[in-house]
C-alpha cells in the first residue's frame, strides 16, 4: 500500500486575536513552482499559489481552533491541537506526517517534528500557505464587522495601530484574553 507524505503546519501563534490555523497537504509528483515558506511570500503571491495547490494536490484539510479556545488550553495546546485536527480531516490513512516545530502531534500516524520544516519541504510550504491565506481572509472578514481595529492590516499581531486600537475600544471575543497586551487591559 502507497503511503502519502503529510505536510502540516500553523499560523496565527504570535497574534492576540483570531484564531490559530492549521493546514494538511498531500502533493501530487507534479511541481508547483515558486513553493517557500508562506512568510516570505507577498499576500497576492500567496493567494494564488494555494489556489494552485488546492487545485493541484492529492488533498488538504484546514482547522482553526478559536481565540476562546486558545485561552483555555493556551497557544502551544491549540496549535497542535489545530494541526492534529487538519490531520485528522484527511481521507487519507495511509500517511507519514511532518510538522513544522518542535512539538509532534498526537496522532495515530508516523509522524515527526521537524525546526525550518517549512523551509525543507514543498508540502510543509504549501500548508504553511494555505493556512495564512486561510487566516488573513478570515481577518478581514473580521475587520469588515470591526473596522475599528484594523484586522485587515495587522491580522490579529500586536502591532502599534492594534495596541492602540486596543486600548481605545476594548478588546472584542476575538482577542485572546490571557496574552499580555489584551490581559492588562481587563485586569
Amino acid at each position: 500500500m502507497k503511503t502519502f507524505f503529510v505536510g502540516v503546519d500553523e499560523v496565527g501563534r504570535g497574534c492576540i486575536a483570531g484564531p490559530v490555523v492549521a493546514a494538511a497537504v498531500i502533493l501530487k509528483k507534479k511541481e508547483i513552482l515558486s513553493l517557500k515558506d508562506s512568510k516570505l511570500l507577498s499576500p497576492k503571491k500567496r493567494k494564488i499559489l494555494s489556489e494552485d495547490i488546492k487545485r493541484n494536490c492529492i488533498e488538504y484539510s484546514i482547522a482553526k481552533v478559536s481565540s476562546k479556545k486558545i485561552d483555555k488550553i493556551n497557544i502551544r495546546q491549540a496549535s497542535l491541537l489545530a494541526m492534529k485536527m487538519a490531520v485528522e480531516k484527511l481521507n487519507k490513512r495511509n500517511i507519514e506526517v511532518v510538522v513544522d516545530g518542535v512539538d509532534k502531534i498526537d496522532t495515530s500516524h508516523k509522524c515527526k517534528a521537524i525546526i525550518k520544516a517549512d523551509s525543507i519541504y514543498k508540502e510543509v510550504m504549501a500548508a504553511s500557505i494555505i493556512a495564512k491565506v486561510y487566516r488573513d481572509e478570515f481577518m478581514e472578514d473580521l475587520d469588515r464587522k470591526y473596522p475599528q481595529y484594523l484586522f485587515g492590516k495587522h491580522k490579529g499581531y500586536p502591532t502599534k495601530d492594534h495596541l492602540h486600537a486596543l486600548r481605545k475600544f476594548g478588546s472584542i471575543g476575538e482577542h485572546r484574553k490571557t496574552f499580555g497586551p489584551v490581559k492588562i487591559l481587563n485586569e
